[in-house]
């Protein structure tokens, strides 16, 4: 069991968690010519699904006390639901393999049926983490633009007249739906990842990486065949060639050898 099964259902619970649970609230100030019917402090919240276009707020426009409803622009809740349903079902199916690896480790080999199905539904559901990824990071940054105080400010009628003066408060806080697409990527990476792991669990490529049989080394041949060295039978007579002398031979050198050496000491008596 690798390391990659068991972190992703942590980083899937992430995923879903930062993105499903995320509320957000912006603040304008509409400053109208009569201060009293001013407003400056007014709240606008959206929240998950993100179905801005029944997200509204009551701002004031400057003429007799009168308070307009203003409703937000825009419904992305396809993407985000679409990346939070993803990252719940991946959450779910990852916490279901861990636990096939610990128990019935033995049983999912069985038939090889089990990492078949397991490569499979891997792939399936890191093509499906790339599309959610995406489709979301659009999504959220359609959320930013829509949920911007400046043009929030735009869509209030006094806003659009000289006299009055409107101006953001407080922006909205995205740092927790920036990093819901973070882990959306980073789950991205892990699935591809673990793809490897569960291709090699399949044994597909097993006969593929068995090491070739050693080859028996051939014998040499007769004498004269190309690549074979046979020693020189004369290549041991390092000093060339020497004569072999019979014991007689060698006794009748030593006593010529002897004769010459005593003719000398005799001569020199006679003197």
């Amino acid at each position: 069991m690798d390391v990659v099964n068991q972190v992703k259902p942590f980083f899937a619970i992430f995923a879903f968690s930062t993105c499903g649970s995320y509320s957000g609230l912006l603040r304008v100030a509409v400053e109208c010519k009569n201060r009293t019917e001013s407003d400056l402090n007014i709240e606008v919240e959206f929240e998950y699904p993100f179905r801005l276009h029944q997200e509204y707020f009551d701002a004031p426009t400057c003429k007799d006390g009168v308070k307009r409803r203003v409703f937000l622009i825009g419904d992305y809740s396809s993407s985000a639901e679409f990346f939070v349903t993803i990252a719940v079902f991946a959450f779910l199916y990852s916490t279901a393999t861990l636990c096939i690896y610990i128990f019935f480790f033995e049983k999912y080999k069985e038939n090889n049926k089990g990492p078949l199905i397991d490569l499979g539904v891997t792939g399936v559901f890191a093509f499906m983490w790339l599309v959610s990824s995406a489709a979301w990071a659009k999504g959220l940054s359609d959320v930013k633009t829509a949920t911007d105080p400046d043009k929030v400010i735009t869509m209030i009628d006094a806003c659009n007249e000289e006299e009055n003066r409107c101006r953001e408060v407080h922006d909205p806080v995205m740092s927790g739906l920036n990093t819901s697409v973070a882990f959306g990527f980073i789950n991205l990476v892990l699935w591809v990842g673990n793809l490897w792991f569960v291709f090699k669990e399949t044994g597909i490529i097993a006969p593929f990486m068995r090491a070739p049989p050693p080859q028996e080394k051939a014998a040499p041949d007769a004498y004269g065949q190309q690549g074979v060295y046979e020693p020189d039978p004369y290549a041991s007579n390092q000093g060339g060639y020497q004569p072999e002398y019979s014991q007689q031979g060698y006794n009748q050198v030593r006593q010529a050898e002897y004769g010459q050496q005593g003719a000398p000491t005799s001569f020199s008596n006679q003197m």
